[in-house]
This record gives structure tokens, C-alpha cells and sequence, in this order.
């Protein structure tokens, strides 16, 4: 394996409570791009809702009900709106890898988050079979998002991160060499000078290493405490 260039990820701040979570999407309106009413959001989210000293969780809804490109215009960061590189236009069809099991329900948890930092400059081919020799499953880039619209801390310059629990398909079944990861915009190229310093879904190469992205994770998923 690749040298690691962090012993560990950053402590980063503790996510809100669920409950507040609930609130922010409604906020941003993603109940409506799910399909969903905010009572259900409000309803998941109280019976969900950790005791005090708890686990923290993220509120996730299901990339079925409302897709990565519909979700990534609702970040901000500097006042900017987050967006989908151009050379992306098939970002909703990157589904979770057969390995990642979804809960089948609009809405669902994920615990023990990480950024991943500890495995900055190693390539997703590297990364994958280590975060599932630690018991660690990857975060789809639907979760990332959803990660940095309550957490807008957890994306910062050189400690951006991958989401490698999505990828596409082709359609002789191999998997495409693009993997989706959120950083932040340097407004250069087709991003556009207006764009410096706004969130960015894009993508990279499955075998390159990029020293500032590690790989976001997180111990499972649920749809209630148990």
C-alpha cells in the first residue's frame, strides 16, 4: 500500500442532531425533490434521534429519491452554489458498487463517519479493499453530499474526499475508470472563474492518487437506532 501522509483523519465537528438535520434538508428542499413531506423527514428523524452521549448519525435520503445532480446545486460554500463538472453529464448514473447495501426505504442513517485522510494519495483501486478490510463501507456520492450540506466543514482545501461506493456500469458489465469525489473549485478551466471556491462534484481515475483526497467511509447504514 501507499505510504499514508496523515496518521489520522481530522476531528472534525460533531454532525447536529437529527432533528436539526431534518430541518436543514427541509430547509433546502430536498423533501420535495424526494417526493417526501416534511412531516416524514420530522416523524424519521425524532424516532431516530440519539440519546444524549449517543452515536452521531447522518441523515441520508435514498440517491433514488433525490439524484446527486439535483442535490449538489443545494451546497454552498463563500456564498457559491455547489455544481457538477461538465465532463460529468452521466453523474446520476453512478450506482453503489454490489458490495454497498442500500436499506429500502426513502430514508436511512449512516454512522462512524470518516473523512478518510489517513489514505490521502492512495487511488481508489488501493483504498476500496483496505476500507473493506476494516469492516468500513464507502460512502456514495449522494452521502457525501448529504455529508457536506450539514457539515460544510468537512469539505476543506487539501482535505477534500472520494466517494467510491458509487460508480458506473458499462454495459458489457466492467466497471467505468471514473470514480466521483467533492472538493472545492479552483475556477479554473470549464468551472469558470465565477465558480473559485464553490463545492465541486467531479471525478477521477480508479488507479491515480491525488495527495489531497482521502476516502470517505462510514461503519453502516440503518433506518433506525437499535
Amino acid at each position: 500500500m501507499p505510504e499514508t501522509t496523515h496518521a489520522t483523519s481530522a476531528v472534525l465537528p460533531a454532525l447536529p442532531a437529527l432533528s436539526a438535520q431534518a430541518e436543514r434538508l427541509i430547509e433546502l428542499g430536498v423533501h420535495e425533490l424526494a417526493g417526501l413531506p416534511a412531516v416524514e423527514l420530522r416523524t424519521f428523524a425524532a424516532a431516530a434521534e440519539a440519546p444524549a452521549g449517543g452515536e452521531s448519525a447522518l441523515l441520508a435520503v435514498h440517491p433514488d429519491q433525490a439524484p446527486a445532480s439535483a442535490l449538489a446545486p443545494l451546497l454552498r460554500r463563500d456564498g457559491k452554489a455547489g455544481f457538477v463538472v461538465t465532463d460529468m453529464p452521466d453523474v446520476d448514473l453512478f450506482a453503489p458498487l454490489d458490495t454497498v447495501v442500500l436499506p429500502d426505504a426513502p430514508l436511512y442513517l449512516l454512522t462512524g463517519l470518516d473523512r478518510g485522510d489517513q489514505m490521502a494519495n492512495w487511488s481508489p483501486n488501493e483504498a476500496l479493499p483496505a476500507l473493506t478490510a476494516e469492516a468500513r463501507t464507502p460512502l456514495l456520492l449522494t452521502e457525501g453530499i448529504h455529508w457536506v450540506m450539514q457539515q460544510p466543514a468537512v469539505l476543506e482545501r487539501n482535505h477534500c474526499f472520494m466517494t467510491i461506493g458509487s460508480r458506473l456500469r458499462k454495459a458489457n458489465g466492467a466497471l467505468d475508470a471514473r470514480t466521483p469525489a467533492l472538493w472545492i473549485s479552483n475556477g479554473t478551466g470549464r468551472d469558470g472563474r465565477e465558480r473559485r471556491n464553490a463545492p465541486k462534484v467531479g471525478w477521477c481515475w480508479a488507479g491515480n492518487r491525488h495527495t489531497w483526497l482521502g476516502f470517505a467511509s462510514a461503519t453502516g447504514r440503518r433506518v433506525q437506532n437499535l
